[in-house]
């Protein structure tokens, strides 16, 4: 049996050939934790390449997961970090129709505009179908697929060291939303050139730029007090 030196990862957290299944390098971290990874292992380039070719559409056009769900990227960020910020937001419909969402404030955190971006859409949407959520955001698609938002509002929003999770504000806003919403969270590589996620970065970005932006209340009001305290 020849022996496999090829990996071709079809659908993961990065796709392409890998010469190693094992490491930071290899095909195996990219699958780890993918919902729908498609891969396989290969013992020549000529196959491997074959195999990711079958995966690629004739014509570029974004297909909205399987057909049944809304499918939905958000972006966010701050300049400084705290400092002026934004989050952008595509939405894509089980027809193939897109909308976009974007907004900013004058100081928040990179974190809370991820957190943001989430909230946006998910109440944008209306009725119940099913959604999938890509986020480039490991704070947050972490926080939800290992439960550990769930154990901090258990604590009374402390961690489990005891010290107080940040932003209560926003995941208790969002916690409200999914209570009523079926969502699948999906981690994306940020700037691999992604499509839709390139999308939401820019419109991260426009948002923060925009003159005049409103305060996150929130925000300010807990940085205040720790100034004061």
């Amino acid at each position: 049996m020849a022996k496999k030196k090829f990996y071709a990862v079809r659908r993961g957290h990065k796709t392409g050939i890998f010469r190693e299944w094992f490491g930071p390098e290899g095909a195996q971290i990219q699958v780890q934790g993918f919902a729908g990874a498609q891969y396989r292992g290969f013992p020549t380039r000529g196959e491997a390449e074959a195999f990711l070719s079958e995966g690629r559409p004739s014509a570029k056009k974004s297909q909205p997961d399987d057909g049944t769900r809304v499918v939905v990227y958000t972006d966010g960020g701050a300049i400084g970090n705290p400092g002026p910020g934004g989050y952008g937001v595509v939405i894509i419909s089980p027809q193939g129709d897109r909308q976009e969402l974007s907004g900013g404030y004058r100081r928040t955190t990179n974190n809370r505009m991820e957190l943001m971006a989430c909230i946006v859409a998910l109440e944008h949407l209306e009725g119940d179908r099913p959604v999938v959520l890509h986020s480039d955001s490991r704070y947050m698609v972490d926080a939800i697929n290992k439960k550990w938002v769930f154990g901090w509002k258990k604590k009374g929003w402390k961690k489990a060291d005891g010290n107080p999770a940040k932003n209560p504000d926003l995941w208790k806003r969002l916690l409200d939303r999914l209570g009523s919403l079926q969502v699948e969270f999906r981690w994306v590589k940020g700037h691999a050139g992604h499509e839709w996620n390139e999308r939401c970065d820019q419109l991260a970005g426009q948002a923060m730029s925009r003159p005049n932006l409103p305060a996150d209340t929130a925000y300010e009001a807990a940085a205040f007090g720790r100034a004061q305290s």
